[in-house]
């Protein structure tokens, strides 16, 4: 592992902008802060997305996001949370998203994808149907990890990736990368958080290896370090790179994942080359003890921000504009990722801009239901 560069203590403009203030990322302008979260519909064939996925995501568009991503898409076909999951580990899934990506520019918002691997917590059922793990009848198939340690005492024990196995891992997301941006992604995120197989290996609760990927944090993050750096590879200078992480791992007592090394690791991660760290929590334990409330990652985005000095994406809990755009207002975050509430109402954005600025850009189709002219 190469020391933190000094690129990498480069610090982070000060935000002095609100919710509506349009950003440039490398290249890539945002006429907001407003994202809509990566979230996971469950709704595919075989990783193949379809006019579901296609009105989800081009409604949100149209609805006032800024940057409008794909939901967490699989690399492998056995790194899928589900038998729906999206996937992109092979060039025939390109197509439909391809279509997706172009409704959602044509509609002033950029499109990204969330790239994942689910690791131990793969093969399940849908949350509709209490996330369990399938059974041999429903299709289930062997899931991998960091280490031979089931996620609960329901869950499958997964197999421990061998080191040829790792470069395989590696070469998949390097892959789906190369196809993201081929099909007009203008950002990929990798998803390192929720207990998933990335972040199965930088928590202690999940990796007891003993070899140069467990172990030491230098160990534990060099996996997610090789992926950032082999996709940061295949992908243009000028778009950008995010990462999720999970800030904490909330165990207390025990050998976990928490701020401080969520730190050193946003550190290392501005240094291969990537923008923005999108900051949640959570997922390793079933044990875990969440505090939950309104904003309550923010000050972990806000944390991470400071002492990394690399601009990060707040999540969690945020559902009320004036609420986003204090976060940006005081610098907590460069951008707010709204995920619930867009289930809610496809036009959060736009509603956000009316209680914010006192208008919003509808499309003219939808002008005659809501323009301001007396009756």
């Amino acid at each position: 592992m190469n020391d933190v560069s000094a690129a990498a203590m480069a610090p982070v403009a000060p935000v002095a902008a609100g919710l509506l203030t349009p950003i440039n990322i490398r290249s890539v302008k945002l006429r907001s802060r407003i994202v809509l979260s990566p979230m996971c519909q469950y709704s595919s064939f075989e990783g193949l997305a379809d006019d579901w996925h296609l009105v989800h995501l081009a409604s949100r568009a149209v609805g006032g996001a800024a940057l409008v991503f794909a939901e967490a898409t699989s690399v492998a076909r056995e790194g899928r949370i589900t038998p729906g999951d999206l996937g992109l580990w092979r060039d025939g899934h390109m197509e439909p998203l391809q279509r997706i990506a172009r409704v959602i520019e044509q509609r002033g918002a950029v499109p990204g994808i969330q790239l994942a691997h689910a690791g131990r917590k793969a093969s399940k059922q849908p949350p509709w149907r209490g996330s369990l793990p399938l059974t041999a009848g429903e299709g289930a198939w062997p899931v991998v990890g960091a280490s031979p340690l089931p996620f609960d005492d329901k869950a499958q024990t997964p197999v421990e990736l061998s080191a040829t196995d790792i470069d395989g891992v590696v070469g998949a997301f390097q892959a789906a990368a190369r196809r993201a941006v081929a099909i007009g992604f203008k950002v990929i995120e990798v998803h390192a958080a929720h207990g998933y197989l990335l972040h199965q290996f930088l928590s202690p609760v999940s990796n007891r290896r003993s070899d140069d990927y467990g172990g030491s944090l230098d160990n534990r993050m060099r996996l997610l370090l090789r992926v950032v750096e082999r996709i940061r590879a295949v992908m243009p200078e000028r778009l950008p790179l995010f990462v999720r992480i999970s800030a904490t791992d909330w165990l207390d007592g025990e050998a976990a994942w928490d701020l401080d090394q969520s730190v050193a690791l946003a550190r290392r991660l501005k240094a291969a080359g990537v923008d923005l760290i999108d900051v949640s929590s959570s997922g390793s334990s079933p044990s875990q003890k969440v505090v939950l409330g309104p904003g309550y990652q923010v000050p972990f985005a806000r944390h991470i921000r400071a002492d990394a000095q690399i601009m990060t994406g707040a999540v969690g809990l945020i559902t009320e504009p004036r609420q986003a755009n204090d976060i940006v207002a005081r610098g907590d975050a460069d951008l707010v990722f709204v995920g619930r509430a867009f289930l809610r109402n496809p036009y959060w954005g736009l509603n956000a801009q009316e209680e914010l600025a006192g208008d919003a850009p509808w499309p003219e189709q939808y002008g005659y239901a809501v323009r301001r002219a007396p009756r």
